[in-house]
């Protein structure tokens, strides 16, 4: 859990400052020095380097996540299971009203699946070997809906703008703190251009407000996989996926996915403190709100 967190926090930081420093090396070519430094431009600079990394990540999820997992798509079925995967997860798109993603299996000895896709019509959604291998079908179907729910409700596409809003506040917010701190500084130089004060707190603020913002993100994370479990519920039948929960509660503590595609899993960490910067409710309120759901 705790290097889940520290990875997570660590990969958003280093964008933020690898974003810096490029700015910085802009700046430094003396390209920007004509320009009025006010907050619509730093705006616009933020929204821009805010939401860029986010869709390139949306757009090469797919590709991204076959490569880390070595997931393997079925074209052609192999096997019965593999048939029944796929003529399974056709069924559930239809009936939530997508069309159907790429099904793929990937070898680990978890039990776990995830989807991703930059669109809900172009999405992907992969189970582990040791889910097929470790459930009954009907938990093995739920899981698939809470996946196929994901897709439908545009989850993957969501986040990344999330992700692209709050990025945006932490860069224009950052250096709107810099300047003040710079401004305060400088009072009585007659200097031109920022100082090291100005440069010091854009990097402590975006510590600090990158903190809080992945504290948000986390926070819907959570809230999806609700609202998944409630689509899986109206596909399968809320005790079939209230089984494959406690099927999962039941596994290894912790998904093994790639720090980058924690969040993308139907399986989080574990309990315990820190839950603000946790991509998953845990199993029993989760089990909780379909127990409500299916009265």
């Amino acid at each position: 859990m705790f290097k889940r967190v520290f990875l997570f926090l660590l990969t958003n930081l280093a964008v933020l400052i690898l974003l810096s420093v490029a700015w910085f090396v802009i700046r430094s070519t003396g390209v920007v020095d004509d320009v009025d430094w006010t907050y619509l431009p730093l705006a616009i600079f933020s929204v821009v380097f805010g939401f860029a990394g986010s869709i390139v990540s949306l757009l090469i999820s797919k590709w991204v996540a076959k490569r880390a997992t070595g997931a393997v798509v079925i074209t052609h079925p192999r096997n019965e299971t593999e048939a029944w995967l796929l003529s399974t997860v056709q069924r559930q798109a239809q009936q939530a009203g997508i069309k159907t993603p790429e099904v793929a299996i990937y070898d680990a000895a978890e039990l776990n699946a995830f989807a991703t896709g930059p669109t809900r019509n172009s999405s992907l959604v992969a189970v582990s070997s040791g889910l097929l291998h470790g459930m009954q079908r009907h938990e093995v179907e739920a899981v698939l809906a809470h996946e196929v729910s994901h897709a439908a409700n545009g989850d993957m596409v969501t986040l990344a703008l999330i992700q692209g809003v709050v990025n945006t506040f932490v860069i224009f917010f950052s250096r709107v703190v810099g300047n003040i701190v710079d401004g305060l500084l400088s009072r009585g130089n007659n200097r031109r251009g920022a100082g090291i004060g100005y440069y010091l707190s854009v990097f402590v603020a975006e510590i600090v407000l990158g903190v809080l913002a992945t504290i948000i993100v986390m926070a819907f994370s959570r809230w999806r996989e609700y609202r998944a479990d409630a689509g899986a519920a109206q596909l399968v039948g809320p005790q079939n996926m209230i089984a494959a929960l406690r099927r999962l509660e039941g596994g290894s503590g912790e998904s093994n996915l790639p720090e980058s595609m924690a969040a993308f899993g139907i399986k989080g960490g574990k309990s315990g403190f820190m839950n603000l910067f946790r991509t998953h409710p845990s199993i029993e309120d989760r089990v909780a709100a379909l127990s409500r759901h299916g009265r």
